[in-house]
């Protein structure tokens, strides 16, 4: 029995999706452990492109047990919405399981975050709209509204006539917003229970009679850990409760720290970046345009549909993620995106105010003010996205890898070089690039 963490090395939208998609073979149950659909994962198989945004990347996998667990808020329409379309297309949800404890995404969460977001003006975190944030603010809060009081009509009538006042003045006092009817909230979300109940149980006791049967897990991350609340740079970061690094996965599944024993980091090879916030190696010029551009896939949000923001790779921050995270080996993805560059420069300190640092500020203001210290590195200007051994790789090729390797102090044990699930090279233990 081995329980594997998937994590998030910077920003966001490293292609832990397509990670997860590639290592779903070999687990018994795939868990989606923290955020809601603020977060999409896209996977490329031989059924096509799917973008998932609750359910784990592991569903089509026959016979995989796929568990959205305690740590995710859960928006019900969202939700099945995106089982209605994975069984359109012949992906089954049979294996499909729901915790009873996880939060339930109202409409007054997406009200407010949308008006909360205006009213900051240009202070905007840039979030999606969704009404993550809130509902995760609620949790904390002790005003959530829970899975196990979604399918329960009582319990959700009495918990709504306590709350959903309480949000109404928040609405018109605060933001100048309408109030929400009780009763269009109440049948509308007792038919959401109704429509999920056969998916909802305990899903930390289903997780721990896996792993007493000897069975594999993967717990798949939904964010980067450069948006985690505590160790991100914050405040531009995910609310995401429990925390978007590792150390939030057991909390978030239901499982003990003590059962983890591997925890994979997704790094893209260069980096990108969705909403606001402090980028120190962006590039806002053709350059940036190009990485934007290039790949076989546009940095476009899955999620958002927003154009992401670009720029070299910073191994100062995810340096500071691959710490925090305890990572104990790394995932490259999108080496094929800088094929055409002849040469390749990747930030291993920042200038601050005249002084040189080597980590990642806790200050925003500090972290604003950063600029990148390059390092550069050749280019090899030949296609990658036909390798599949790592002897292969243009020798450039591996030594950016294994400097990369260097700058995060972690070993690099999967290369991507495309979005397809064989367009990857394995590097064997004791293989180094």
């Amino acid at each position: 029995m081995a329980v594997r963490v998937v994590i998030g090395g910077q920003w966001g939208d490293e292609g832990k999706g397509r990670l997860v998609d590639l290592l779903a073979r070999d687990a018994r149950a795939i868990v989606r452990y923290s955020a809601g659909n603020n977060a999409g994962h896209t996977v490329i198989n031989e059924r096509g492109e799917f973008a998932l945004h609750l359910i784990p990347a592991g569903i089509f996998y026959p016979g995989k047990v796929c568990v959205i667990s305690n740590g995710v808020a859960i928006d019900p329409a969202v939700l099945l919405k995106e089982i209605e379309g994975l069984e359109s297309r012949g992906v089954s949800t049979e294996n499909l399981v729901l915790s009873d404890r996880a939060h339930v995404i109202m409409p007054y969460h997406v009200a407010i975050d949308r008006a909360d977001e205006a009213l900051r003006g240009k202070a905007a975190i840039g979030t999606t709209g969704r009404g993550v944030g809130p509902a995760f603010v609620d949790k904390v809060g002790r005003l959530g509204i829970r899975v196990a009081d979604l399918v329960d009509p009582k319990a959700l009538r009495t918990r709504l006539e306590f709350v959903l006042p309480y949000k109404n003045a928040v609405l018109e006092r605060l933001y100048g917003a309408e109030p929400l009817d009780f009763t269009a909230v109440y049948e509308c979300y007792r038919d959401y229970g109704e429509r999920l109940g056969r998916y909802v149980r305990d899903t930390a006791l289903l997780l721990h009679e896996i792993m007493g049967d000897g069975g594999d897990i993967l717990l798949e991350g939904a964010q980067g850990s450069l948006l985690d609340l505590d160790s991100g740079t914050y405040e531009y970061v995910s609310s995401s409760v429990p925390s978007s690094t590792a150390a939030g996965a057991g909390v978030g599944a239901g499982i003990g720290p003590t059962e983890i024993d591997e925890v994979i980091g997704v790094y893209k090879a260069y980096m990108t970046r969705v909403g606001n916030g402090p980028m120190p190696t962006e590039l806002l010029d053709e350059t940036g345009d190009i990485l934007r551009m290039e790949g076989p896939r546009p940095e476009i949000g899955t999620t958002t549909g927003r154009p992401r923001r670009c720029g070299w790779f910073d191994a100062v921050a995810s340096r500071h993620s691959a710490l925090v995270n305890g990572v104990t080996m790394a995932a490259l993805t999108r080496l094929d995106v800088l094929d055409r560059f002849p040469t390749i420069p990747v930030c291993t300190a920042y200038r601050v105010d005249g002084k040189l640092i080597t980590t990642l500020p806790a200050s925003t203001s500090i972290f604003a003010r950063a600029e990148p210290i390059y390092e550069e590195l050749a280019g090899w200007q030949a296609d990658t996205s036909k390798v599949r051994n790592l002897a292969d790789l243009p020798e450039q090729a591996r030594a950016y890898v294994r400097r990369i390797s260097e700058l995060l102090g972690v070993d690099v044990g999967i290369i991507s070089v495309g979005p397809e699930r064989d367009q990857a090279i394995f590097v064997r233990a004791g293989e180094a690039p």
